[in-house]
């Protein structure tokens, strides 16, 4: 079965290798960008099944790239990062396709459980401790 694509959106190099390290432990093929240009082009050439998208990023903002990544592929699955409770663009975010967001700093955990989640629903083997 092949794996499932992350792509991670943050101009933070520190977050981006983290969530890098947290997702490729978790069996993820991760791909990672600083900017909406870089991130768009691996939209296009890798299609993610889940891209976590930063909202803040100096050029094209994350609602931005979430409108670009939705018109090109509404099945992108898009999880979104905020430094600042931007509840009207979280609002935005969200009413243009985006399924939830984490605001920093978030719990590592809660992301990587909220990621699971969306990925791996009825695509596993079944767990015999659910």
């Amino acid at each position: 079965m092949e794996k499932k694509k992350v792509l991670i959106v943050d101009d933070q190099n520190g977050i981006r290798i983290l969530l890098m390290e947290v997702f490729s432990s978790e069996g993820y093929e991760t791909f990672q960008a600083a900017n909406g240009k870089v991130a768009l082009e691996i939209v296009e050439h890798e299609a993610p099944d889940l891209v976590l998208l930063d909202m803040k990023i100096p050029g094209m903002d994350g609602l931005e790239i979430l409108k670009h990544i939705k018109t090109g592929n509404p099945e992108i699955k898009v999880i979104m990062m905020t430094a600042y409770g931007e509840l009207d663009m979280i609002k935005e975010a969200t009413e243009l396709g985006a399924l939830m967001h984490f605001t920093k700093p978030f719990d590592i955990d809660e992301m990587r459980i909220a990621v699971n989640g969306q990925l791996k629903d009825g695509q596993e083997e079944p767990n015999p401790f659910r």
